[in-house]
């Protein structure tokens, strides 16, 4: 916000009269410095609340029409090209702080306008990883092996299954004799004699369809019952390891 002043020959803002000055289209000496330090202070007196940004737009300004003023009043010296290198270099003073104040000015307004954007916004802060470097005991956590908790499992392999397959339709009709338990163990034992350990998810990545998934996994669990194979789950719903018995 800028002051309007009224003085001789001029009649506005504070900051067109600084406008004029700069632009050398107003006469330093036509100001009255006096009248616009009353009119500033009639300005203040009527404030119910200071406004800093007033009070110090207006002390810088003053101050330096005030400077410029009083060097132009002063007695010149008796060469003329001193006076006018002394003469230039007030104007030119006066042009570069007013240039200077006008970028402050404009930077702290771009501040206070980047501070009232982000006074809405809440930065959360990203979770912290810890790395688990605990060696696992296969046996312990087998203990806590259910079926129940396998169930879990199989279900969240469903559903990653459904995704990477996209398929959303279901079939009308399922042909039950096309995969057999017993099929399934077979295939399960001859990769557990090729390697001693798997992961269910590397199995049934093989799979071709949603009844397949369903038959291979009831062939673990029988192959878990007759105790020919082992498996172990670190946390809910990860993937199951499992380990031939045989």
């Amino acid at each position: 916000m800028s002051i309007n002043i009224k003085v001789e020959n001029f009649e506005g803002p504070f900051d067109l009269l600084l406008h004029l000055i700069k632009k050398n289209e107003m006469s330093i000496y036509n100001v009255n410095l006096s009248e616009i330090t009353n009119q500033y202070m009639e300005y203040l007196n009527k404030m119910q609340e200071l406004d800093l940004d007033i009070a110090s737009e207006f002390i810088v300004i003053a101050a330096t029409l005030l400077e410029v003023k009083s060097k132009a009043l002063l007695p010149k010296p008796t060469k003329e090209e001193t006076s006018e290198e002394e003469n230039n270099i007030s104007q030119e003073d006066l042009i570069t702080k007013l240039l200077e104040y006008n970028k402050f000015k404009y930077v702290a307004g771009f501040l206070h306008d980047r501070e009232d954007f982000g006074s809405g916004m809440v930065y959360a802060k990203l979770p912290e990883i810890i790395e688990d470097k605990e060696e696992v005991n296969l046996s312990e956590l087998l203990k806590n092996t259910t079926l129940v908790w396998l169930y879990n499992l199989y279900s969240k392999l469903m559903k990653l299954y459904y995704s990477k397959k996209n398929d959303n339709e279901i079939p009308k009709q399922v042909s039950l004799d096309v995969y057999r338990i017993e099929d399934k163990m077979e295939e399960l034992k001859n990769v557990f004699s090729q390697k001693k350990s798997s992961l269910f998810s590397d199995v049934i990545i093989q799979c071709n369809s949603r009844i397949e998934v369903i038959v291979t996994f009831l062939a673990v669990l029988e192959l878990i019952r007759l105790n020919q194979l082992k498996v172990v789950q670190e946390s809910n719903y990860s993937d199951i390891y499992m380990e031939s018995r045989v």
